[in-house]
């Protein structure tokens, strides 16, 4: 069978991802002790390729926090493996932070079908990248984080593009230098991840790579919008067993209280964390202004009562931090249970 050289497409040999890695030559003929020893040793090259862009990391989180503080949303938009990464990292978000679905979305070719069935095909439609955007409402107040291993992707070439039209924030992401595969971009990461242990795979370290950069990416978004107290994820959504019990010892960690009035205060406030933190703050300072030398009696619910509509004003104004909001109310979370539940998980 003949191709005609229309239907070729061009030579991309010269990408990174898609050199031969002299390391794995002789992949198949490894012991499978030995594969896994190379892929180990491989494996650390993510890490060193996500630090290498560290910088424009920064610089992203940061530009992304302002638009989403302005009413703006966050897209993640690929093909393949770089696509279900971000409609991954887009589906974690509202558990993790609370955060409404269309905050953080992610946009694969192909659509859901495509995160069980490849359509690797469609990559190659730069207008359906546009009109993948489009029919979400994506606007000049969104931004685009455009991902594609081998940086050539037509459908996420063609999102880039709308996005910069439109005046939205467009970052691309992509695991080869910018000299070999330029994208229409106001932000440039780049994953210098090397070539694949089975050359051209960029579901391997590229993958990898792209996992962790956009994880760094939704955390620190994140953290600067305050959904973080610490190191805690105190807008974390209690809809399960699992997340009630983080939440109930985020409470006792920070805010001193037992599992029982914790489950209490959870309940007073629909399940808000931060809320609830927040709640045992004021009641903790409350009672020690009336010089009360041991606790009231009752249940944390009964004794939070009169303050709740008091916390839900403070973090109205001057939310959605825990600990802005903290200081302006002049209290603080119980002084050195933070610091002592550290230390107490500490290794010896």
């Amino acid at each position: 069978m003949s191709l005609e050289p229309s239907s070729t497409g061009s030579d991309r040999g010269h990408l990174l991802t898609e050199q031969p890695n002299p390391a794995s030559e002789g992949l198949d003929r490894l012991s499978t002790d030995a594969l896994v020893d190379l892929f180990c040793e491989n494996e650390r090259g993510p890490q060193r390729a996500v630090a290498g862009a560290a910088g424009v990391l920064a610089q992203a989180i940061d530009a992304i926090t302002d638009r989403l503080r302005a009413g703006g949303r966050l897209f993640y938009l690929g093909a393949g493996t770089s696509g279900r990464l971000g409609v991954l990292d887009a589906a974690e978000c509202p558990p993790t932070f609370c955060t409404p679905p269309e905050l953080v979305q992610g946009v694969l070719a192909g659509g859901a079908a495509a995160l069980l069935r490849s359509s690797e095909g469609l990559e190659d439609l730069a207008e359906a990248g546009r009109q993948d955007l489009e029919a979400r409402g994506f606007s000049g107040a969104d931004c685009l984080v455009g991902i594609a291993a081998g940086g050539t992707t037509p459908y996420v070439h063609g999102g880039l593009t709308y996005a910069r039209e439109i005046g939205a924030l467009a970052i691309a992401m992509a695991c080869v230098p910018a000299a070999q595969a330029p994208m229409p971009c106001d932000l440039d990461i780049r994953l210098l991840t090397g070539p694949e242990l089975l050359t051209g795979s960029t579901r391997l370290k590229a993958g990898t790579a792209t996992k962790m950069a956009l994880n760094i990416l939704s955390t620190g978004v994140m953290v600067r919008l305050g959904k973080v107290h610490g190191n805690r994820m105190v807008d974390v959504a209690v809809t399960n067993s699992k997340l009630e019990d983080r939440a109930l010892r985020i409470l006792r960690d920070l805010a001193g209280v037992d599992r029982q009035q914790g489950a209490e205060l959870l309940d007073l406030t629909g399940g808000s964390v931060k809320l609830a933190l927040l709640l045992a703050a004021l009641i903790t300072a409350n009672r020690d202004a009336a010089g009360d030398a041991a606790p009231e009696q009752g249940s944390a619910a009964s004794a939070a009562a009169s303050t709740l509509e008091v916390a839900r004003g403070l973090l109205d104004q001057h939310g959605p931090s825990l600990r802005a909001t903290l200081a302006v109310a002049g209290v603080d979370l119980a002084p050195g249970v933070e610091v002592q539940a550290a230390a107490s998980k500490a290794p010896q």
